[in-house]
């Protein structure tokens, strides 16, 4: 008969890598880390625990979006030749008569 691994709860693999329970059951509950439900509780075993670690090793890829050639956005300039609207204030509600 084999041995169980031996099932290491949130708090403690969060005290392991320095995180908060909440992040760890999170990342738990997407899918984001590799983890054992068993009933309403998370679980690691240890190669789970060596595959968070390993991921948190690999930096994350950033991804820029593209820009578009057709974008209709102006950046903002402080010295625009662009026409300003002159903007009037409304008169409160409770002084019309």
């Amino acid at each position: 008969m084999s041995a169980l691994p031996r099932l290491h709860r949130p708090e403690e693999v969060a005290e392991a890598l320095g995180l908060s329970v909440w992040w760890v059951k999170d990342r738990a509950r997407q899918g984001r880390i590799p983890a054992t439900r068993v009933g309403n509780s998370w679980r690691f075993t240890a190669a789970q625990y060596q595959q968070i670690v390993a991921a948190a090793e690999q930096p994350a890829a950033v991804q820029t979006p593209a820009r578009s050639s057709r974008s209709t956005a102006r950046p903002y300039y402080a010295d625009s030749t662009a026409p300003v609207a002159a903007l009037t204030p409304r008169v409160p509600r409770r002084h019309i008569d």
